[in-house]
C-alpha cells in the first residue's frame, strides 16, 4: 500500500489531506497516477468528498502511467494535456502540509512570478540540519544552486548560512513555459512524452501506452529542467512541511501509543491494528499490518527497500498489490493463501460488474453474505441472494454483477493449482482493462 493512501492521520490519507488542501488553491485538480493506483485514487476521492459533503466538486482528471519514468515524464505528460498559459501547480501527494495558510500564501507569491513566465520551486526553510534532503541556494529568489544530499557536517555549514532551503519537489509554472525549457535542456525527453501523449487512449482519462511510456527516458524534473533552467525563482516557504520520508519522520507526526501496553519500554513506533504490549524494548519500529510485519531499529527503517527488492527478487505479490486491492467495480481483500487455494472478501459496488472472463487453472465457489448478485456462467445467467451459493468450474466463461442498492458482498473460494491475480482471461470489460 503506497503511503499516500494509509490512512494515518485521523482517519485521512496523506492524499486525501493532498486533495482537501489544493481544493483551496487551485480551480481544478489532475492527477498523474500509475495504474495500479487509479481505483484507489478515486475511491478515496470519492470517500472524502461524501465525508465532508462536497460532491458538487470537480471531478479530477487522471493521467495513468502503466510505469514510472520520473517526474520529469510524468509532469510534461500533464502540461501537454493543458494550455500555454495554464498556471500549474505541481505537488506530490504524500506531503505532510500543517500550516495551510501559510502554505495558500507561498502559492499566491509563486503565481505571480509564475504569471512572468518564472519557473518557480518551493524552498522549505529548514529548521534543522537535515542529511536527507536535496537543499537549494539562493539569493533572495533567485536560485544560485541546486545541491544534493549533503553529510551532517554540510548540512550543519548550510543551516548557519541561512540562504538554503530544502528542496520540496513543488513547483508552480505556465504549463507552456515548462515545455519549452524541457524541449530545450531535455529534447529527449519532450520528444519522446510527446510521441506518448499523442499516441495515448483519452476515454474519460488519458492512459500512456506500455511501450510509449518504456520509450520515455527516465529522469527527474530537477535534473531534466530545474538545474539548467534560467527562469528558475525559489519562494521560501515556513509551512510546516515534512515528506515523511521514513518512519523516523512519521514518529515525529503521530501518536502511536494508544493501542501499546509499555511495560520498562520506550521510544518505540509501534503501528498495529490489534492491542501491543512492549516489554523492555527500546528504539524499535514495529509496523504490523494485514500483509506483513516490519521489525527495526530506528534510524535503520530506509533499509525497508531492501526488504522490499528481496521480496520481488523472490517473486512476491507483496510489493505489487495490498491485501485489499481497488478495483472499477470495487475491492477484494485476500483471507487466506496457500498451495492450491485462496479465499477473498469480494465487495462489489452498486450498479457494478466484473469483467466477463473466465480461468485456465482455478475453479471458483461463491458465497453471498449481503446483497443481490447476478451471475452469469456460460449462457445460464441467475440471481444468488444472500446465505446462498454457486460454483464456477474451471474453464466456464463466468461473470459477477450487483443489481441491487446495497453493496454485494460475497465470499469467494478459488481452488486449482494455480491461483494468482493473472490467470484471468478477459472477453469483455466495462472499464476496456486488458490486464487483472
Amino acid at each position: 500500500m503506497p503511503k499516500q493512501f494509509v490512512k494515518l492521520f485521523e482517519g485521512e490519507s496523506l492524499f486525501q489531506k493532498t486533495v482537501q488542501r489544493n481544493q483551496k488553491a487551485c480551480d481544478a485538480q489532475f492527477i498523474v497516477s500509475n495504474t495500479e493506483q487509479y481505483f484507489l485514487a478515486v475511491d478515496q476521492i470519492d470517500e472524502h468528498n461524501q465525508y465532508t459533503s462536497k460532491s458538487n466538486i470537480q471531478s479530477p482528471k487522471f493521467l495513468l502511467e502503466p510505469v514510472g519514468r520520473n517526474t520529469a515524464p510524468a509532469i510534461a505528460l500533464a502540461c501537454l494535456a493543458l494550455g500555454y498559459e495554464e498556471i500549474v501547480l505541481v505537488t506530490p501527494s504524500d506531503h505532510l502540509i500543517k500550516d495551510e495558510s501559510a502554505y495558500l500564501e507561498v502559492i499566491k507569491k509563486a503565481k505571480a512570478l509564475a504569471n512572468s513566465d518564472n519557473l518557480v520551486t518551493f524552498g522549505i526553510t529548514p529548521h534543522y540540519p537535515e542529511t536527507g534532503f536535496g537543499y537549494i541556494e539562493a539569493d533572495g529568489e533567485n536560485v544560485l544552486s541546486f545541491k544534493e544530499k549533503p553529510d551532517a557536517l554540510t548540512a550543519q555549514s548550510y543551516l548557519h548560512a541561512g540562504n538554503y532551503y530544502w528542496n520540496s519537489g513543488m513547483f508552480c509554472f505556465k504549463a507552456g513555459v515548462f515545455l519549452e525549457e524541457l524541449k530545450q535542456y531535455s529534447p529527449d525527453i519532450y520528444n519522446a512524452s510527446l510521441a506518448a501523449y499523442n499516441n495515448a487512449k483519452t476515454d474519460g482519462m488519458i492512459r500512456i501506452s506500455h511501450d510509449d511510456m518504456s520509450a520515455i527516458p527516465e529522469d527527474s524534473i530537477d535534473y531534466a529542467v530545474m538545474e539548467k533552467s534560467a527562469k528558475v525563482k525559489v519562494i521560501a516557504s515556513d509551512i510546516n512541511w515534512s515528506d515523511l520520508g521514513s518512519f523516523e519522520s512519521l514518529d515525529e507526526e503521530i501518536d502511536s501509543s494508544q493501542s501499546v501496553i509499555n511495560i520498562g519500554a520506550r521510544n518505540n513506533l509501534i503501528l498495529s491494528p490489534k492491542q501491543v504490549a512492549a516489554i523492555d524494548v527500546e528504539d524499535l519500529i514495529i509496523v504490523d499490518t494485514p500483509d506483513a510485519l516490519l521489525v527495526s531499529k530506528k534510524g535503520s527503517s530506509q533499509k525497508v527497500k531492501k526488504v522490499v527488492q528481496r521480496l520481488k527478487e523472490e517473486n512476491s505479490e507483496l510489493p505489487n498489490i495490498h491485501v485489499t486491492a481497488h478495483r472499477p467495480w470495487g475491492t477484494y481483500t485476500i483471507l487466506d493463501e496457500s498451495n492450491g487455494y485462496k479465499v477473498k472478501r469480494i465487495v462489489v459496488k452498486s450498479g457494478k460488474r466484473l469483467s466477463l472472463q473466465k480461468h485456465h487453472h482455478r475453479s471458483e465457489h461463491w458465497i453471498v453474505v449481503s446483497g443481490t448478485a447476478l451471475v452469469t456462467k456460460g449462457t445460464e445467467e441467475y440471481t444468488v441472494n444472500a446465505n446462498e451459493s454457486t460454483y464456477i468450474p474451471k474453464g466456464e466463461i463466468h461473470r459477477l454483477e450487483n443489481i441491487g442498492k446495497i453493496p454485494l458482498v460475497m465470499i469467494e473460494a478459488q481452488v486449482g493449482e494455480y491461483v494468482g491475480e493473472d490467470d484471468i482471461v478477459r472477453i469483455e470489460d466495462d472499464f476496456k482493462r486488458t490486464e487483472n
